[in-house]
């Protein structure tokens, strides 16, 4: 079970009881959807096993009627959906490797789980990604491979394009992390410079059937973008990754390896991503079993249990971070004004994923940028509160899930001495709720379904 860590000195940080109740309320509504996101239960819960056939949504595979069961993957969670599928399937495995976060602590017998950076590429990675491509070139017409992705695939499966170097790759994804750009921008470009992603992956394993798990952090769950699509036809071009570049003002900045790649890619010198019309995915199965709506709801759950009128206001939430949290806590203040659009005592849950544009020299994450330009809305309000986290425990280059505030925040800041437009400015949120004691911690969770949040009106 995920816990936030130091919940009890966050509850005892509101300045009246109200806003301590709220707080508590707030926090086990996000320990709920946390537990609810955990990739060991969802596929305990999604994938059974009745005699040799494996049942998933209105798919079934008989295993026995396959020489062998390959098992591969990368992200966050697969870690954790490995453990569960040895669980489910036991003997049928043959083998299988899945790359995971350095300090993963899951433990598997049969598919080995190989350790590699988060977010920023390693040669771990690489090595990690070569031997998956090996077990899929190796599959044959009456083998099995099962897919296992989750949240961060993209960056602990890097396999760059011939011509690329992991540190050209590093510095392109360094520069995306920073500039601003979407998920889906994002991989856009990564697509188009890996051997693995953008279904190439998918490619190399034909003519074995593929069974592709997902625990998506993409928002909408677009299966192309989820860890840049490794199992699933792309839709992107050349020609789009270099478009991306340019509108964030990086195509002069990236290393020539890479500009070379994407331009002998837009002449048709190399070959483009797999397509749909490609006879690979005809026995590519590709399957959602987790989403940022499994936690979302069960936060709504849990709030609805606490007697509280509940909103799930959206799972495909985005935006610039600090945008974001004004918009959200001007909704809190309306619904202690109003009772619009949910009457109070309400919860309202939002999900999805923001990002932060970096302009300052600052340490901070996307939520709690937004929990810090959401505290100056708040401001005054009793009983109100707002908190946001990535799920999965770590929010941006920090040790931090997320920040909690409430309509105390910035009368406290202001007698530490703390300017929240001087923090945004320098995008230094962390610090500003370090020395609040505002942060929320979780550790590493073992999951990724992009970021919730939980506004509470007592």
């Amino acid at each position: 079970m995920t816990a936030i860590v130091n919940k009890k000195q966050l509850i005892r940080n509101g300045g009246a009881q109200a806003d301590k109740e709220a707080r508590s309320i707030a926090l086990n509504a996000l320990e709920s959807a946390l537990n609810a996101a955990d990739p060991k239960q969802i596929v305990r819960s999604r994938l059974s096993l009745r005699h040799s056939t494996v049942n998933l949504n209105n798919h079934s595979f008989d295993l026995a009627k396959f020489k062998n069961v390959y098992v591969v993957g990368a992200g966050k969670g697969s870690g954790s959906m490995a453990e569960a599928l040895e669980e489910i399937l036991g003997s049928y495995i043959t083998s299988g490797l899945v790359n995971v976060p350095y300090g993963s602590r899951q433990r598997t017998k049969t598919v080995k789980l190989h350790e590699a950076n988060h977010p920023v590429p390693d040669e771990a990675g690489v090595r990690g990604a070569r031997k998956i491509m090996e077990i899929a070139v190796r599959a044959e017409d009456d083998d099995l491979v099962i897919c296992l992705i989750s949240g961060g695939g993209s960056s602990l499966m890097p396999l760059p394009r011939k011509g690329i170097s992991i540190a050209d790759k590093r510095k392109v994804t360094q520069a995306l992390l920073k500039s601003g750009a979407t998920i889906e921008e994002f991989n856009t470009v990564r697509k188009h410079i890996s051997d693995i992603k953008g279904g190439w992956l998918a490619r190399r394993a034909y003519p074995a059937t593929l069974l592709n798990l997902i625990l998506s952090d993409v928002v909408g769950d677009d299966l192309s973008f989820i860890a840049s699509g490794p199992t699933v036809p792309d839709l992107t071009t050349f020609h789009d990754s270099i478009k991306v570049l340019k509108k964030y003002r990086l195509w002069a900045k990236a290393p020539p390896s890479v500009r070379k790649v994407l331009m002998d890619g837009e002449k048709r010198i190399i070959p483009e991503t797999p397509k749909a019309d490609d006879e690979t995915f005809k026995k590519v199965y590709n399957v959602v079993i987790g989403n940022n709506r499994t936690a979302s709801v069960a936060a709504c759950k849990y709030l609805a249990s606490r007697g509280l009128n509940t909103l799930l206001l959206t799972t495909t939430l985005e935006g610039e971070a600090r945008h974001v949290g004004v918009a959200l806590s001007s909704m809190a203040r309306e619904v202690s004004l109003s009772g619009n659009p949910v009457r109070r005592p309400a919860g309202i849950v939002a999900g999805g994923e923001t990002t932060v544009t970096v302009k300052g020299k600052g340490l901070g994450g996307r939520n709690q940028e937004l929990s810090l330009s959401g505290a100056v809305k708040l401001s005054g309000l009793n009983g109100v509160v707002l908190a946001s986290v990535s799920t999965d425990g770590i929010d941006g280059p920090t040790d931090a899930a997320g920040a909690i505030v409430d309509g105390k925040t910035l009368a406290k800041a202001k007698g530490k001495g703390l300017a929240p437009e001087e923090s945004l400015a320098h995008n230094d949120s962390y610090n500003f709720f370090s020395k609040l004691d505002d942060l929320i911690f979780t550790g590493p969770t073992g999951t990724n379904v992009n970021d919730i949040v939980v506004i509470v009106v007592r």
